[in-house]
């Protein structure tokens, strides 16, 4: 049976941003900034399964790219998406948030752990090449809002801006 979400997951963006900051001040590892960050918003946010990032890499066979798991919070993902699959790889080749009030609803929708229910994915852009996404998934349906939407991807700018990537 699917759940819905509760009703207080009312997240203070502002507090959560000046947290982060604090976080990340002094380092700009991309790995080290990427663990952090996928701690502290499965931390924070009520109500996640997973929380993390994929990277841009080439693709194991031909010159197309596709993403590869990183530093995450959760049951173990899949390893690797193609570009334009799942709602990972639709956000990095549309180059948009991708908000999913039910994944099950979503054509192509990967299923990595089958208790999510909900998904959003923000692409990690820097210098307009986009580097990997951040994903995160929820048990409950409808879990992200057009708050959590605004509030999350400034927490990902913030991210972008205090990380030197390689």
């Amino acid at each position: 049976m699917f759940t819905s979400a509760p009703a207080d997951i009312d997240v203070d963006y502002s507090l959560l941003a000046r947290q982060i900051t604090s976080i990340l001040e002094g380092e700009r590892n991309q790995t080290a900034n990427a663990a952090q960050f996928s701690a502290f918003i499965y931390q924070s946010l009520a109500d996640l399964n997973w929380a993390g990032f994929y990277w841009t890499v080439p693709a194991k066979k031909g010159d197309a790219e596709e993403l590869l798991v990183g530093p995450f919070q959760g049951k173990v993902a899949c390893a690797r998406i193609s570009f334009g699959k799942g709602v990972c790889g639709t956000a990095a080749a549309e180059r948009r948030t991708i908000v999913v009030p039910d994944v099950h609803a979503f054509a192509g929708h990967i299923a990595c752990d089958s208790a999510s229910n909900a998904e959003i994915v923000i692409p990690v852009i820097k210098d307009g090449r986009v580097l990997g996404v951040f994903d995160i998934d929820s048990p409950s349906l409808n879990r992200f809002r057009p708050e959590d939407q605004l509030g999350l991807e400034s927490l990902v700018a913030i991210f972008v801006a205090a990380t030197d990537f390689t």
